[in-house]
């Protein structure tokens, strides 16, 4: 299993950036659901990737590697989900939505990359 420290402190980093974008949304009970699926799924990315590098097998590490990329794409929904609804208002904060998407984005084909190296290497 290849460590890439690079990756999990990106991943950690925008673990972090998830929760805080999700404090700023209104408190109401349909943000709270969209924040709840978004922090669930957005630090669930580079928990699985840490215990990828923890894998007991080869196996082990494509499976945790293909939750976090399944993790990602959820990420990236619910962040689409949030600037379709227009629910982040101020321009600082949507800045840093858009910032977040593209991040998404980068790490969704990084992880992508993993999972193929790691299964062509199988």
């Amino acid at each position: 299993m290849q460590k890439n420290i690079d990756i999990h402190d990106r991943l950690l980093r925008f673990a972090i950036r998830i929760v805080k974008l999700c404090k700023i949304l209104a408190r109401n009970p349909d943000n709270r659901v969209i924040a709840d699926q978004l922090v669930a799924a957005g630090t669930s990315v580079g928990a699985n990737m840490q215990e990828a590098d923890a894998a007991a097998s080869k196996k082990d590490f494509v499976n945790k590697v293909n939750i976090s990329k399944k993790e990602i794409q959820e990420t990236n929904y619910w962040l689409k989900v949030i600037e379709g609804a227009e629910l982040i208002n101020h321009d600082n904060n949507k800045r840093e939505l858009v910032l977040l998407l593209k991040e998404s984005e980068e790490l969704k084909r990084i992880i992508g990359a993993i999972l193929f190296r790691a299964k062509e290497n199988s």
